[in-house]
């Protein structure tokens, strides 16, 4: 039913009834920080991602899954830990903050960490805001961890689902992922004077000029990102925010924007709310 999204906005009021009898279908969220799987492949940090990098909020399945993709069939990635999925440093409790493109009556929000339930919150099928923020004690464990964050709608059988890797603890895994990286480029330069002390200072200089003028770049395009409230008319770069019914989105695509492609779930191709 997730594919409603794809009808031509002109057809919303000939399909408003049937929308209204199946609105849990209309229901979406997911975590957006710390940067669940999802997040993470709909933001580029991931790829092969498939669908999901498209749809980040849409992985709802019936209720009682452990798995980071809910059992939903159409995102299979979500489950492959051979991707390496980056994991976030947190300390011994984490806030998970949920983006919700519709909103819906809520049952609980549940924490899973191997496969036990660490925090459970109530709502009692009231309807939840924009963004929801779940602060979770995560003291009874240690170093990289897979949370399950589940949302389970109040008046339907379905639930949406988000894996989020996290570092608990501190930096103690972050570290050694960090130090490899910092000790390529130190091998590097050593490297390089051995195997040809004539090419290094060529290669130094040519290189430098390259690494500054890109460093350059992002602070320009950056700039504009001033977060103002999205308008018509205007040619928004890639990266660029603006905020729209107070929610902060992100330019996914370049494009010049018009009527009918403000920011939110119909539009999820152009923006990606943060």
């Amino acid at each position: 039913m997730r594919r409603k999204i794809a009808y031509p906005l002109a057809t919303l009021g000939m399909v408003a009834s049937s929308l209204v009898v199946a609105s849990p279908a209309l229901a979406h969220g997911y975590v957006s920080s710390p940067p669940s799987r999802q997040a993470l492949c709909a933001a580029g940090s991931v790829a092969n991602c498939g669908a999901i990098q498209f749809e980040p909020q849409s992985v709802e399945a019936p209720k009682g899954s452990k798995q980071c993709n809910g059992g939903n069939a159409a995102f299979p990635e979500l489950n492959d830990n051979s991707k390496n999925w980056p994991a976030t440093s947190v300390g011994k409790s984490a806030t998970f903050n949920w983006v919700l493109t519709a909103r819906h009556r809520t049952a609980t929000w549940v924490y899973y960490v191997d496969g036990t339930a660490v925090a459970t919150f109530n709502d009692n099928n009231a309807i939840p805001a924009a963004s929801v923020s779940h602060t979770v004690d995560l003291s009874k464990f240690s170093g990289k961890k897979t949370v399950l964050a589940v949302w389970n709608i109040g008046d339907t059988v379905n639930a949406f689902y988000s894996c989020v890797d996290v570092n608990i603890g501190g930096s103690g895994s972050t570290t050694p992922t960090t130090a490899p990286t910092t000790a390529a480029p130190t091998t590097a330069p050593t490297t390089a004077p051995t195997t040809s002390p004539t090419t290094a200072p060529t290669t130094a200089p040519t290189t430098a000029p390259t690494a500054t003028a890109t460093a350059t770049k992002p602070p320009a395009t950056t700039a504009p990102a001033t977060g103002s409230e999205w308008a018509p008319g205007v040619a928004y770069k890639v990266g660029d925010v603006v905020t729209y019914q107070g929610v902060s989105y992100q330019t996914r695509q370049a494009h010049t924007s018009i009527r009918s492609w403000e920011p939110g779930i119909w539009t999820l191709a152009l923006w990606l709310p943060l």
